[in-house]
């Protein structure tokens, strides 16, 4: 029996560690396949990368472009030559990773980063043997359970002939959001399969995403496989918020490609909620059980909305696809909402 070295924390990496002492599950190389976008309560591309192993695995993992920020920042932090601060005895000089860009096309900038990104982990996976060991190193090549569960749009569009099903728009459609298509009278949409009883998903014009069944004309059903919640799709869930104004409320269904049990981040909601009403100065609020506006102003707010609407989840019937919690937007200065009443 092979005795393998297991390092605790990088106070337990030798230097000296031949490649054949390493263990078969070491990632040696990976490769950007291509981007996809995520459609959740922000819009952000990820990577697809194929990660081939010491002994031969190969697998596919999805990371976006702030987990290689955040896993170069902890190797610096650990190994490089001019932290005088770092834990441990072994340095090692790390490639450069391509800068943070906050201007431009979200998906321009994702295509330009491949070959950079690509050289970045060719040259991180190709130090010393015993860097390679690194724990936080071995955890973002990992593939996690969701990365297993996961299948690329690229091979999840390459159905069989049968299950092509090309409905016709019947009348335009706008939709309010990147996770919706726009459908103009007369386009042949490619099916991919059925939300819920009222959306479909497909694609037109090298876009994907869904849109109301009323508006199309199908000559051909879906198959059974292609029915709601089947089919290897995306899962789309659907948030009920609400505008609150002087003059009236206005309410919306938002729909994301996200679990029902995410906790959103308060910056995430905070963005989505002035793209979907157009206006910058809002507050987030949720209802109590007694029905009062509560002011949301940071991330513990959140978790705290989320846990109350699960208490009381049982007593509200919603859609099987619809968050258990919702948003009331208000203006940051209206406080006139709050029931101040000792």
């Amino acid at each position: 029996m092979v005795n393998r070295y297991i390092p605790r924390n990088n106070y337990d990496i030798p230097r000296e560690i031949d490649f054949d002492q390493l263990p078969d599950n070491i990632p040696v190389t990976a490769n950007i396949g291509d981007i996809e976008e995520k459609k959740g309560f922000i819009y952000y591309f990820r990577f697809v990368i194929e990660v081939k192993t010491k002994g031969g695995s190969k697998y596919l993992i999805y990371r976006r472009y702030r987990e290689f920020f955040n896993l170069h920042q902890i190797l610096e932090a650990k190994y490089s030559p001019e932290n005088g601060e770092k834990p441990g005895p072994n340095t090692c000089v790390l490639p450069s990773l391509p800068g943070k860009v906050y201007i431009g096309n979200k998906q321009e900038i994702a295509e330009s980063r491949i070959p950079e990104l690509n050289n970045y982990m060719k040259k991180l996976l190709g130090l010393p043997t015993w860097f390679v060991l690194d724990e936080d190193l071995r955890m973002f090549f990992y593939q996690t359970e969701q990365d297993s569960q996961h299948q690329p749009r690229a091979l999840r569009r390459l159905r069989p002939p049968t299950r092509k099903v090309r409905p016709t728009a019947m009348f335009d459609f706008r939709g309010s959001g990147k996770a919706e298509l726009n459908l103009k009278r007369g386009e042949v949409i490619f099916l991919l399969r059925r939300v819920n009883a009222d959306w479909l998903e497909g694609t037109v014009n090298n876009q994907t995403g869904i849109f109301p069944e009323s508006f199309v004309k199908i000559i051909k059903p879906l198959p059974d496989s292609d029915s709601e919640g089947e089919g290897g799709g995306h899962t789309y869930s659907c948030l009920r918020c609400f505008m609150l104004t002087p003059s009236g409320v206005d309410a919306r269904d938002v729909c994301v490609q996200e679990d029902l049990t995410i906790q959103p981040t308060y910056k995430d909601l905070l963005s989505r909620m002035r793209n979907v009403f157009q206006v910058d100065d809002i507050a987030l609020n949720y209802r109590d059980p007694e029905g009062d506006l509560i002011r949301i102003l940071d991330d513990e707010d959140i978790q705290l909305m989320i846990k109350e609407s699960r208490r009381q989840q049982g007593k509200v019937k919603r859609p099987v696809n619809q968050f258990p919690w919702e948003l009331h937007v208000t203006m940051t200065s209206d406080l006139s909402v709050y029931n101040t009443e000792a």
